[in-house]
């Protein structure tokens, strides 16, 4: 039989940015709680993933049917952003600035990871399209190698359905200095450079 630590740590060693000693640290960790917080950690994580389902709208995590976004009546139906996963959901509410809609792909192209089109929700986002009144799509996949494709990919199937497509722009962090910035990066910063 496995030791229960080794056993703890093999675990949360499967969390993403959980490496060999932090999960090590947090099986000793939780080792030395009282039971009753370890249950409730235990009961939480179940019942979370228990009641989480995708939004039939966005494809966000929900309780509900809808997400708490699709279902604010305040928020601009023209605009929708498409992005990779919930987490840049959250990301983007933290601004608190972008009033429009979501579309979650739950992943990007990877043709090395055998991933297509068939394996991210496209089919719903231009069956979405399709059926209302957008306007403009902003792509705000990650600016890697797959998240342009994947960005280039929607570009060319929106586009003749006569909305707007735009990409987020990238470039220089604020508070960074140039020097420590790599070629790629102040390239993209220059081409999309605004007249101040």
């Amino acid at each position: 039989m496995q030791n229960p630590i080794e056993q703890m740590a093999n675990e949360l060693g499967k969390l993403p940015g959980i490496g060999r000693k932090s999960a090590q640290r947090l099986a000793y960790f939780l080792a030395a709680q009282p039971k009753e917080n370890v249950q409730r950690l235990a009961k939480a994580l179940l019942e979370g993933r228990e009641n989480l389902k995708l939004c039939s709208q966005c494809g966000n995590f929900t309780t509900g049917e809808r997400c708490q976004v699709c279902a604010d009546y305040k928020r601009d139906l023209s605009t929708i952003c498409v992005v990779k996963d919930p987490r840049d959901v959250a990301a983007m509410e933290r601004i608190h600035d972008y009033r429009g809609l979501y579309h979650v792909l739950h992943g990007v192209l990877s043709p090395m990871d055998n991933i297509g089109p068939e394996d991210i929700r496209i089919k719903e986002l231009i069956s979405r399209l399709a059926d209302s009144q957008v306007k403009e799509v902003i792509i705000a996949t990650n600016p890697d190698i797959e998240g342009e494709a994947t960005a280039s990919y929607l570009a060319r199937l929106i586009k003749p359905m006569g909305i707007t497509v735009s990409r987020i722009a990238y470039g220089v962090p604020i508070g960074s200095d140039l020097e420590y910035a790599d070629e790629v990066t102040l390239l993209k910063a220059l081409e999309g450079r605004r007249e101040m």
